[in-house]
């Protein structure tokens, strides 16, 4: 098959024609709550043979290339987030990653066989599928839900963690190593995955941290790539001596999204860029890669009760045993289970048996595509609600704004909100008795759409909505010390505070 110019203008028309009707559904999702990944896939439907006709059906292309934009997507998760908000809830998103995925698995097997009857090498797929939650969804959504630090943080450990177990098996299952092998042995090499690219992620990490902060690179643009391409490096290595790649682009983009590095924010943001590009890409390829003409009552009877089992069986069963190495209350488990979110990973992994030609592996597909458009319409839009109901939600929570701030970077300083809700004991209080860490300060409140420059005498007011600024130094003091003064007033550890270095720490 020969490639020509004409061949590469038709694909550049089309894919920037694509790729804009995308961001715009970005906004157009948002306006009507509904998960953007949703829009990607039926745009993905309408493009394929059921609609303009183009038709897409190699599971080997889609498999090599839902792994690629997986990896960018699980760069991007951990180049964003805070290792200062993941290590308290680390413990529990390792438990979540771990027993949680093999509960969830035993579960939704025994369902697929017992009650669906399904084969059992397709019923272990199905659980081994629907184990993972989407490293993209949870990101993306949980990061605009005001949730205290350590249910995001759990969430984010275990999206970013549990594509490794999962990978190893339904490659194991898919290509019928699993039974040469035994349940010791893949659960040994379950283990070493895991185990060995975690510790690459943390060598390659910690070596790209170390090089780029005393490299003078000519052009700041070039950090951005520099930074994705130790990432990629992390993959490519991990992949290399069957070691789990996944595991190790996470653990590695973490280490270099928490590192002092140049340009932090301008990488952060390119990273941000390329995920968007990569969910786009992925989600509109398994679109193209759907037969609306196989989806019947069977297919859809089948994705909503798996979808049952595994929303209010599976799920919960699998949160509340992983908590048993650390526990929460009960409300918080009750969340933890209503966003297990799926999307667009569990689709990813039906390609592996599909391009390894198991038997009813296009079944598989279609339930999985059904019960992921389904489910993630009921979880994903209710998320605040379920936050509020079960009294977890924190709007007073200080949270990280995306924005781009030269000075604040040459400094290494964040901008935090914070919204002061109607039940806050900040009501009242004047700026200056917010004793904030020193080098900490609120630039700006924005009260009935009006903005204000505050003053040290200025009181604050239920609804108001605080721009502060702190060094990164000086992030988590400032932070615990806005949560005391919304709990406890004014007063709060008045007398155990250094105004210099902040308050001591507090339990939330």
């Amino acid at each position: 098959m020969t490639f020509d110019a004409h061949q590469l203008d038709t694909i550049l028309l089309a894919g920037s024609a694509i790729t804009l009707l995308a961001i715009l559904a970005v906004r157009l999702s948002a306006g009507v709550g509904l998960p953007s990944l949703l829009l990607y896939l039926l745009m993905g439907v309408a493009l394929g043979e059921s609609g303009l006709g183009l038709h897409f059906e190699d599971a080997q292309v889609a498999h090599a290339l839902g792994f690629g934009a997986l990896v960018l997507i699980l760069a991007e998760g951990g180049l964003t987030t805070h290792w200062g908000d993941l290590k308290p809830s680390m413990r529990m998103g390792v438990s979540l990653a771990t027993i949680g995925v093999a509960v969830s698995v035993l579960v939704m097997t025994l369902g697929g066989h017992y009650l669906f009857g399904l084969s059992w090498q397709i019923s272990i797929l199905l659980g081994a599928v629907t184990s993972a939650t989407d490293a993209a969804a949870v990101f993306s959504v949980l990061r605009v839900v005001p949730l205290p630090k350590r249910l995001t943080g759990a969430l984010e450990a275990e999206s970013g963690l549990n594509d490794a177990p999962t990978v190893v098996l339904v490659v194991l299952i898919s290509s019928g190593a699993a039974m040469e092998h035994g349940l010791l042995a893949m659960a040994g090499l379950i283990v070493y995955e895991l185990a060995v690219g975690v510790v690459l992620g943390l060598a390659v990490g910690f070596l790209g941290a170390w090089t780029l902060g005393r490299s003078a690179l000519p052009a700041s643009g070039l950090y951005p790539l520099a930074v994705l391409a130790f990432c990629v490096l992390a993959y490519g290595t991990g992949a290399a001596i069957h070691a789990s790649g996944f595991a190790a682009v996470y653990v590695a983009a973490l280490v270099l999204g928490n590192s002092d590095l140049p340009h932090r924010a301008t990488t952060r943001s390119f990273s941000e860029g390329i995920a968007w590009l990569a969910q786009i890409g992925l989600f509109v390829m398994l679109g193209l890669l759907l037969s609306p003409a196989r989806i019947d009552l069977s297919i859809v009877a089948l994705a909503l009760g798996a979808g049952l089992l595994l929303t209010f069986v599976a799920r919960p069963l699998s949160v509340f045993a992983s908590a048993v190495v650390s526990p929460l209350p009960r409300r918080e488990l009750a969340f933890l289970s209503w966003a297990g979110l799926r999307g667009a990973v569990p689709i990813v992994f039906t390609t592996i048996p599909l391009a390894d030609g198991v038997d009813g592996a296009e079944q598989l597909f279609d339930i999985v595509f059904v019960l992921v458009v389904v489910f993630t319409m009921l979880t994903g839009p209710t998320l605040p609600r379920m936050a509020r109901f079960l009294g977890v939600a924190r709007r007073s929570e200080p949270r990280e704004l995306g924005i781009e701030a030269a000075p604040l970077e040459r400094i290494a300083a964040d901008l935090l909100q914070v919204h002061i809700s109607s039940k806050s004991l900040m009501h009242g209080v004047e700026v200056g008795e917010l004793r904030l860490p020193q080098g900490a300060s609120i630039s700006l409140i924005i009260r009935n759409g009006e903005s204000i420059v505050p003053e040290r005498r200025t009181v604050l007011r239920h609804g108001d909505d605080l721009l502060v600024v702190t060094p990164r130094k000086l992030r988590t003091a400032t932070e615990e010390r806005l949560r005391v003064v919304s709990r406890s007033g004014r007063l709060a550890q008045w007398l155990s505070s250094d105004p210099r270095k902040g308050p001591a720490p507090v339990e939330e």
